[in-house]
């Protein structure tokens, strides 16, 4: 069985929080879960979602977690035409549904508030996964969150 038919077995879910623990970041961690549902090149993926981390480059806007779920939403139902209102409107619907549902678990959508941390941005130097880090951060269960987060939307809709 190769790597991609192993990963396929496991959940969105667990796949993010596995990448995470590898050390990708929240948003790479979920993008990149969803990653068999899009026919998208690893690096690409990577690449694409690496500037999210951290609530957007560690400037501690909107968690990385949502964003990489926003990204994968985007893959899966997005619009690419300009004029397409309708297309426009229920996707920023859907959007806003999965950003409620995170919200509604979480209290928040944005990484400093979510982290605990005061107004402002952080220095750009990511902190060193430790133990003690995994300890002191709700992430790792924010990116499985999320990622389940979209699995039950797709569930729901895609039927």
């Amino acid at each position: 069985m190769s790597v991609r038919e192993q990963e396929s077995i496991k959940t969105h879910s667990q796949l993010a929080i596995e990448y995470f623990k590898e050390g990708y970041n929240c948003s790479q961690s979920v993008f990149l879960a969803f990653s068999d549902c899009y026919d998208m090149d690893k690096e690409a993926v990577l690449r694409i979602s690496s500037s999210f981390g951290g609530g957007m480059g560690r400037l501690r806007e909107v968690c990385g977690a949502v964003t990489g779920m926003f990204m994968a939403a985007g893959m899966l139902y997005g619009y690419a035409d300009p004029k397409d209102q309708k297309s426009k409107t229920e996707h920023y619907e859907r959007i806003q549904l999965l950003a409620k549902e995170f919200e509604e678990k979480n209290h928040s959508i944005v990484c400093r508030e979510l982290l605990g941390l005061g107004a402002g941005k952080d220095k750009p130097v990511p902190e060193v996964r430790t133990a003690e880090y995994y300890k002191k951060r709700p992430c790792v269960e924010l990116v499985g969150m999320a990622a389940e987060i979209l699995d039950r939307y797709r569930e729901e809709w895609d039927g």
